[in-house]
């Protein structure tokens, strides 16, 4: 994987090229530090990968891919700002990394690019078009969450309980509730199972979050989420919840 790592601090480009060899299927084939020499080097390169940083001297990160003529490699945006995480996401950004960078969220985003890539290859063998299916996540991965004009980038550990309206889930994450278009079942195929476990036909669990445990009507249970509400187990889901637990 052919990767070129744009970025106006040259302390910056060498941590990152200190982080990247710890992974051998990334070959970093140039550096950057501003849009003008990025153009030049993409052009001369085609990188399968670009590390690019927002806010440079002279064109920003958004500027110099909108200079940039198709077909785009795959992006993963590394910043010291949060505030850029909905544009990112809206130029198809695989990823979005804060400095500094911590070497798991690296390396999950490495993995995000080697799985389109793979989802890319098998459509072609298939004779279809069309994009790869979407990864599952990790504990460690954050999400990007948008209800209306407002937006958050929410690690996953945080979310602790998600809740069935219809086509609609409503993510309880701090003191927050967004209700996003994606179905329960959709969203609990991509999230861990180590961590969530689903306690009824409407409602998934972070299992981190339970406080206390009651039993409740003909087998089922009540349990109290740290951060509320209470959330019934039904009866075969208080007893793979059992089985998950006990020793």
């Amino acid at each position: 994987m052919k990767a070129i790592i744009i970025d106006d601090e040259r302390l910056a480009r060498e941590g990152l090229k200190g982080l990247l060899a710890d992974f051998p299927f990334v070959e970093v084939c140039g550096e950057a530090a501003n849009a003008t020499e990025a153009l030049k080097l993409v052009a001369e390169v085609r990188p399968d990968l670009l590390f690019l940083d927002i806010e440079m001297t002279g064109q920003n990160g958004f500027d110099l891919l909108e200079a940039m003529p198709p077909p785009h490699p795959h992006v993963i945006f590394v910043t010291a700002y949060s505030a850029f995480a909905l544009r990112a996401f809206e130029v198809n950004a695989l990823d979005y990394l804060l400095k500094p960078i911590d070497a798991k969220r690296l390396g999950a985003a490495l993995e995000k690019v080697r799985a389109r890539d793979a989802g890319a290859t098998r459509a072609a063998d298939a004779g279809t078009e069309g994009f790869a299916p979407e990864m599952p996540l990790r504990e460690d991965d954050r999400v990007f969450v948008r209800d209306g004009d407002r937006c958050w980038f929410v690690p996953v550990r945080s979310i602790r309980l998600l809740e069935s309206e219809g086509n609609h889930t409503r993510v309880h994450f701090d003191r927050e509730k967004p209700l996003i278009y994606r179905t329960l079942g959709s969203l609990e195929e991509r999230l861990p199972a180590q961590l969530f476990l689903r306690a009824n036909r409407s409602q998934l669990v972070n299992l981190t979050f339970i406080e206390t445990i009651g039993q409740w009507f003909s087998g089922s249970l009540k349990v109290a989420l740290r951060g509320g509400p209470d959330v019934e187990f039904s009866r075969r889901q208080a007893q793979l919840f059992r089985e998950r637990l006990s020793l």
